[in-house]
This record gives C-alpha cells, structure tokens and sequence, in this order.
C-alpha cells in the first residue's frame, strides 16, 4: 500500500468531496485531472480511476485528458498502469474515438510483467468491446494466450473477454470455442471452469 503524507491526506480528501459532488462531469473533470500530475502514487491511482468513470458518462469532458492519461500506460509503477488502462477502457466504452490512437499501446498491455496489469488489460477491453467489438477483430490470439497464462486472476477473467465479444460477434470467437470447451471441463479451477462455459454459452447464443 501507499503511504501517504499530510499534503497527501488533504488532496485525497478533496477528491473524495469532487466524488460526491452534484456538479455536473464538465465543471468535476478539469479539477480531479489537475491532480494527475501530482507527485504521488496514492493520488495518481484516485484520479485515474475517478477520469475514467467520469469519462465513462461524458466523453467531451474528458477528451483534453486522455492523451495523459494513456502516458501512464508506461508508468514504472503496477498499480499506475492498472489504473490508466481501466480508465481507458471505460472512456472507450463510452467513445471508442477518444482511445483508438492509443489501441496498440493499450493491446501491448496483454505482455506487461505484473498480472494485475494483464487482468486489467483484459477487463478495459471488455469494457471498449461491450460497444464495439469490431476493434478486436485482429487481435483475438492476445486474448488466447492470456488463457494460459501464469496468472489466476488473469487465467480467471480471460475468458470474460471472450463472453463479452462472443455475445455480439459470435464469429470471431468461433476460432477458440474448442480451447474454452476443454478449460470449461478440465481447468483445476472452478471460476475458469464457469467463466469458460459462460463464454461458449454467448458465443452460441
């Protein structure tokens, strides 16, 4: 965990009334994204996760930020990178447009070296796949070998990726229904197991 000081403990306090404020999303943004740069790890992670939710509901709010945003895709920090790629994928689920320039850094998330980030990865992209699941279409064989990966959390939720997809374009997961049928009757893990049936079940649907 983080450790936080007191300047620290005072600007958290303040995102945390910017969350709970009945402003709208235009006048929030710009006062929770000036804290981006704010040299702490604790306060960075609290505003990309806030930018992302809040760009989930207001695309044009948001759109000025992005490009920082998808800079801390590259942040030494793990849980820097997990925050910046979720933020990303819930802004392109509401605009796909705002994080199209920044799909090939967000799919090179697929082989970071911490699990987390992977996992992440795989839950920004069901997040941008719920509207449009076309932007996917090449790049299906990341999310299959993700499937084996060394990670639980990650062998966990990659078949979620496939549901998601599956659902709305059952043809580009025809391609690996025989890999998810063998996870979902012989994977040692119960929540793979479920989440791999789960996946065939909305590819067939």
């Amino acid at each position: 965990m983080f450790k936080i000081n007191s300047d620290e403990k005072e600007v958290y306090q303040k995102l945390i009334e910017l969350g709970t404020s009945k402003d709208n999303s235009n006048t929030i943004i710009p006062k929770v994204a000036k804290y981006l740069d704010f040299s702490s790890d604790k306060i960075k992670t609290k505003v990309l996760w806030m930018l992302g939710e809040l760009g989930l509901k207001d695309s044009q709010g948001i759109e000025p930020y992005v490009s920082n945003i998808a800079k801390e895709l590259e942040n030494e920090e793990p849980k820097i990178r997990e925050r910046a790629v979720g933020a990303l994928g819930r802004i392109g689920r509401g605009n796909f447009d705002l994080v199209k320039p920044y799909l090939s850094v967000i799919l090179s998330k697929a082989k970071d070296s911490h699990p987390n980030v992977r996992m992440n990865f795989i839950w920004a992209c069901e997040n941008i796949a719920t509207n449009t699941p076309e932007v996917f279409d090449t790049s299906m064989d990341i999310f299959a070998k993700l499937l084996d990966d060394e990670g639980i959390r990650v062998r966990r939720e990659s078949p979620e990726i496939f549901r998601v997809i599956g659902k709305r374009r059952p043809d580009l997961v025809e391609l690996y229904i025989k890999k998810l049928k063998i996870m979902s009757e012989t994977d040692p893990d119960n929540v793979v197991k479920v989440h791999a049936a789960g996946a065939i079940k909305a590819a067939k649907s």
